[in-house]
């Protein structure tokens, strides 16, 4: 399966609203997420933008119940709705940068250390000011609020390059590539629905040697 690549457009910093509606998202197409595994069949779709201090990401899921109830920041939300973000800036490390956000707006953004055998999150130390991700959600057709039945979602959210610190090539520059991925967990069958911007991962979408590939333009 071939590795999809992201031309990554350059953008001056704006504020993250949770519903796309600023006028830098316009010059930036979407990208289909593919399902994975499940039986789900919602459409779900994602943008991506960089400044010089980070980056931006827009996601729209179609959805008809919003199944999550978890509250507060830092819980297992990936075992309810869910997006998540994979970044490896740098491939010769087996580190890398998760981000995950609800419809609920809340969020888990753990920094992962993956062997072929297992893995491990830990969260991230003075996450305040300018390390911190701004995020914003975004319901449509109904309230934003656990077990609401609506027609859709989108998150909004900019993760600044002072909280990758540490890792190889960060920031990046104009012709830079990073890994990534971009997934969706949805529960609306009573199971998981599963769907990635890299299928390749497949619903082990911690296999980073099958994200796709960012490219800063």
């Amino acid at each position: 399966m071939t590795s999809p690549r992201f031309e990554i457009q350059h953008v001056d910093d704006f504020e993250v609203t949770g519903d796309g509606s600023h006028l830098s998202w316009a010059r930036c197409p979407w990208c289909d997420l593919t399902r994975v595994a499940g039986t789900g069949s919602y459409s779900t779709r994602a943008k991506v933008l960089w400044s010089d201090t980070g980056l931006y990401f827009l996601t729209d899921s179609e959805d008809r119940h919003l199944t999550c109830t978890l509250l507060e920041d830092n819980a297992n939300i990936f075992t309810e709705d869910v997006i998540e973000v994979f970044l490896q800036p740098d491939e010769s490390q087996r580190v890398y940068f998760e981000y995950e956000i609800s419809p609920l707006n809340v969020e888990l953004p753990i920094m992962v250390s993956r062997s072929q055998q297992s893995f491990h999150g830990w969260l991230p130390w003075h996450y305040t000011a300018g390390r911190r991700v701004q995020r914003a959600t975004h319901v449509r057709g109904g309230e934003r609020a656990s077990h609401a039945d609506v027609t859709g979602w989108s998150a909004e959210f900019y993760i600044p390059f002072a909280l990758l610190a540490g890792l190889g090539n960060t920031p990046p520059e104009r012709g830079s590539t990073w890994r990534a991925n971009i997934y969706r967990i949805d529960y609306d069958t009573g199971r998981s629905t599963q769907w990635a911007w890299a299928p390749a991962t497949g619903s082990m979408f911690h296999d980073y040697w099958n994200f796709g590939t960012f490219v800063f333009k």
